[in-house]
This record gives structure tokens, C-alpha cells and sequence, in this order.
């Protein structure tokens, strides 16, 4: 049974730090590409970074240099780290799983449109105040 679980939420005052994590399945884990997305009230889905199964890691543009992705191969978790956190920031945080890998120019990574996406966990709350 295929389970992404998310943990770490929560809230934080503008330039504070959370860390969140999500469990995955140890299939997954070692096959498919993982990343994080987030969405805010009223807005779409977007992404946050991702990584391969071979950990090349890729992050949007707002989070560059505040945010890093790692995984925790002791325990298959997929964590993020955040940074100097905004009140942009806030949203409902999810983890995802993919099973392609595109790659290019000597590089692989993973995609960046959340509808190709295949495994999805149920989310965790990050709410940062000004």
C-alpha cells in the first residue's frame, strides 16, 4: 500500500524556521521522484522543489537559498527544510510522488506540473505571520 504521510506543520512568525516531513513508502521511495508543493487560498497548486532517486534536487524560484529538500534514507523520509519563512509562504504544504524522471543535457530531474504527479499525502498546515 502506496502512503505519503506529511508531519511538521505549523506556525511560525515571518523569518522563523519549520521543518516538515513526509513518510514514504519504501517502494516509492527508492523508485520515484519526490517533491513538494504547496497551495494557498484562492491560488493553484505550485511547486516547491523536488529530488531524484539519486537526490538532484531542483526548488522554484521563491524559495531559492531559504528552503532545501533532503531524504532521510534511515527512516524513507522526504523532509524540508524552511528558512527565513514569509508570510508568502503560508499554505497547505503537500508531498508527491512520480514515477517518471526526465532528463537532459546531462541532467535528470523531475517534473514541475503537479498533474503528473501519482501519489499525493493529505497535507500539513504552514501559516507564517507577519
Amino acid at each position: 500500500q502506496v502512503q505519503l504521510v506529511e508531519s511538521g506543520g505549523g506556525s511560525v512568525q515571518a523569518g522563523g524556521s519549520l521543518r516538515l516531513s513526509c513518510a514514504v513508502s519504501e517502494y516509492i521511495y527508492s523508485s520515484y521522484c519526490m517533491a513538494w508543493f504547496r497551495q494557498a487560498p484562492g491560488k493553484e497548486r505550485e511547486v516547491v522543489g523536488s529530488i531524484t532517486t539519486v537526490g538532484s534536487t531542483r526548488y522554484a524560484d521563491p524559495v531559492k537559498g531559504r528552503f532545501t529538500i533532503s531524504k532521510d534514507n534511515a527512516k524513507n523520509t522526504l523532509d524540508l527544510e524552511m528558512n527565513s519563512l514569509k508570510p508568502e509562504d503560508t499554505g497547505m504544504y503537500y508531498c508527491a510522488a512520480d514515477a517518471s524522471i526526465f532528463c537532459g543535457d546531462g541532467e535528470c530531474y523531475c517534473r514541475r506540473a503537479s498533474d503528473g504527479y501519482e501519489y499525493w499525502g493529505q497535507g500539513t498546515q504552514v501559516t507564517v505571520s507577519s
